[in-house]
């Protein structure tokens, strides 16, 4: 589907949470697409240019000022501020790539209600996954397809987007990196039509990440054991759908 999506009657919103990225935003901003009709920048109270680099760089530019430490925390702050019909959340540290930004809106035209990127799909990849975090993501995978009945490919990924006023459904209430499985878990429990998108994951540009293999990899099983036993599963509707 090559139809833009205003075209559609559709907007586009873009959360970019952001904590010192001053150095990739120019990166990371030089490849969205001309017709984002929204960028949000949620910054977490950097202490280099973050927000000026941003604003420079896109004078349209919404900022949000995060009210608590963590990338959960930030992204649903960013949701909440969203205008657009579509709300996609990418990384400011340039290992997701806005040109694939098309694949996941064309998802959601095609009826999924929410996309989800994945870099063990035909056509994705990774420069960044280590042979430990990624035998830990697929046990996580592993884990959660037995749980919930899904099939999913990649639980551990925070490329997504998804139609929002499907917000209500998700619920989201967590601060840490374990977000992106929260949201994952929610949309499968709440029976929305879920289709993964291939993603290339590239390498952080410049800093350091602040994730945790261990630390943040038993916050997602917490999170994964805790939805299980705190609601009932249902049968998600997964679907693949494959980059043009």
């Amino acid at each position: 589907m090559n139809m833009q999506p205003s075209a559609a009657g559709v907007s586009v919103t873009v959360i970019v949470p952001a904590m010192n990225e001053a150095d990739n935003l120019p990166h990371v901003f030089a490849t969205l697409p001309e017709w984002i009709d929204e960028v949000i920048l949620v910054d977490g109270n950097s202490t280099d240019d973050t927000v000026a680099v941003a604003r420079r760089l896109r004078p349209d530019l919404r900022v949000v000022v995060q009210t608590r430490r963590g990338k959960g925390n930030a992204l649903i702050e960013g949701f909440q501020a969203a205008k657009g019909d579509i709300i996609v959340m990418i990384d400011a540290d340039g290992s997701t790539d806005g040109r694939e930004i098309r694949s996941f809106v064309d998802a959601l035209l095609a009826g999924a209600d929410f996309a989800k990127g994945s870099r063990y799909a035909p056509g994705g990849g990774s420069d960044d996954l280590s042979p430990w975090r990624s035998l830990g993501n697929k046990a996580l995978t592993g884990l959660t397809n037995l749980l919930y009945g899904t099939r999913y490919t990649d639980l551990c990924y925070g490329y997504n987007a998804f139609w929002a006023r499907h917000l209500d459904a998700l619920n989201l209430d967590c601060d840490g990196f374990e977000i992106e499985t929260l949201m994952n878990v929610r949309a499968a429990k709440a029976g929305l039509v879920i289709s993964e998108v291939p993603s290339h994951e590239r390498s952080r540009i410049h800093g350091t990440s602040n994730l945790n293999a261990v630390r943040d990899g038993l916050r997602v099983l917490r999170t994964i054991l805790r939805e299980r036993s705190g609601r009932a599963s249902v049968q998600a509707h997964t679907q693949v759908a494959f980059a043009e």
